[in-house]
């Protein structure tokens, strides 16, 4: 994804600003995978995704301490369910899972992977203004109406919170348990 970046965003106490895919690997395996290999929190898309950090300027640290990737991608239709069908010369119905694929095709889908905050810094609200920037940008740099991702059950009162609404059936990733999740934006 080529979007130009847009200007670092300072917060009264943290700041955030478009990142190289190489300076979220080592949050990305702290919070997501520790016991996992580092390949394991490594993307195949990651050369094509925007990379957004949060940063403590007042801790003149230049390690993020949250990151999360934006990749364009259309919203999934849950495998499980029956696909919409249409009659041939006849539109596919519009549903939150076809509209971004189907229906409206002007309207671009974002995902976001691989979203972590360092566990010290969890509780501050740094997760949740960098949710709000990343989906401001996709918004605005993406033309995009809709934002997903695939949550751990654990965390999806967390999404909930922040109006993320999950659609489709519930599947696993190695062994944790996975939900899918959206917001208009």
């Amino acid at each position: 994804m080529s979007a130009p970046s847009p200007p670092p965003i300072v917060g009264k106490d943290f700041s955030f600003r478009v990142i190289d895919a190489d300076q979220t690997v080592a949050l990305r395996h702290l919070v997501l995978w520790p016991d996992a290999p580092i390949s394991h929190v490594l993307l195949p898309e990651d050369d094509t995704g925007i990379h957004i950090g949060a940063f403590i300027p007042s801790a003149g640290n230049q390690v993020p301490v949250a990151v999360i990737s934006l990749f364009q991608q259309p919203l999934p239709i849950d495998n499980d369910a029956e696909a919409p069908t249409a009659e041939p010369g006849e539109a596919v119905p519009a549903t939150p899972e076809t509209v971004s694929s189907t229906s409206e095709p002007h309207k671009v889908a974002v995902r976001f992977r691989k979203f972590a905050c360092d566990p010290c810094r969890q509780g501050q609200g740094i997760g949740s203004a960098l949710l709000d920037y990343s989906a401001t940008l996709a918004r605005e740099k993406l033309a995009t109406s809709v934002i997903w991702c695939d949550a751990r059950i654990s965390t999806a009162p967390w999404y909930q919170k922040r109006g993320f609404l999950p659609f489709g059936k519930t599947f696993y990733k190695s062994d944790v348990e996975y939900i899918r999740m959206k917001r208009s934006v």
